[in-house]
């Protein structure tokens, strides 16, 4: 059984934070206590179905994201990137010396938590993906000036519960995003086309995208099983000469690196963006 964490605060536990929250409270390791906030009471009872979760809504305890910042070892910061300013105002005065400080935030740097947080402060940047609900999140993790070796690994195990991390520099961290942070999107949307795909050949929509899903989760696992390299595992399904030897010169043609490339670099290019306000 690996070691149990320090007690925890997620304040916003939305989409993002949920499933952080949730792997968890699944993973039985936050034996210090669990606490995550909410604006709103439907939201908070929401999460009333997870054991060793205090769930507090803000309109009925509007201090909570300040009370649950008081006694926490690890608090990470789960609001909407526009509102981390002022929230990180509330909570600084409440959070003690030493506490670590996570971001779940995309766009907000480093550099603003410690600027509002002060000194004594070490504070992490994470940046999770949405399978995380499912315990299958990549995560990339990239620490600040104050944040140790240690806070680093701590917080690692914190992120395992739901998934793989990778740390990584700060600068690097909307890179990261753009793979797989934006990825589960990419994934999704070739499932879609596969699917029309297979309804052009004359299938049901249900059958459709069932070949076409199970197909993406079935490459996956193999994937996963075997630890060969994808390059390997495609040469194995194309036969010289064959029908998908023909499929794949079609989607070579169509030069998928340089698409792929150029899709990633819009969206790096966006991050800066909504990093400077954009």
């Amino acid at each position: 059984m690996p070691e149990s964490l320090p007690s925890i605060a997620i304040l916003g536990a939305g989409s993002m934070g949920g499933a952080v929250l949730r792997g968890l409270a699944r993973s039985g390791l936050a034996t210090s206590g669990l606490t995550a906030t909410n604006r709103s009471a439907a939201k908070a009872s929401a999460l009333d179905d997870l054991d060793g979760v205090t769930s507090i809504a803000l309109e009925d305890q509007p201090s909570g994201n300040a009370d649950a910042a008081a006694t926490a070892d690890i608090v990470l910061v789960g609001v909407k990137p526009a509102m981390v300013p002022d929230l990180l105002r509330e909570i600084a005065p409440r959070v003690r010396p030493g506490t670590v400080v996570v971001s779940l935030a995309a766009g907000v740097t480093i550099a603003t938590f410690e600027s509002i947080l002060g000194a004594g402060i070490p504070v992490l940047r994470s940046m999770p993906n949405t399978p995380a609900l499912v315990g299958r999140a990549v995560t990339g993790l990239a620490g600040g000036t104050e944040a140790t070796a240690e806070h680093a690994a701590l917080v690692r195990r914190l992120f395992e519960t739901v998934g793989t991390v990778i740390e990584v520099p700060e600068d690097k961290i909307d890179a990261l995003s753009t793979i797989s942070g934006s990825g589960p999107a990419y994934v999704y949307l070739l499932i879609e086309e596969l699917t029309e795909a297979a309804v052009g050949k004359g299938f049901p929509e249900d059958q459709a995208r069932l070949m076409a899903e199970q197909t993406f989760i079935g490459a996956a696992a193999l994937l996963e099983a075997s630890g060969e390299d994808p390059a390997e595992l495609r040469r194995q399904v194309t036969s010289p000469k064959g029908t998908t030897e023909r499929a794949v010169a079609v989607l070579q043609g169509a030069h998928l690196a340089g698409l792929f490339a150029e899709a990633t670099d819009a969206a790096l290019a966006r991050a800066k963006e909504l990093a400077a306000g954009a």
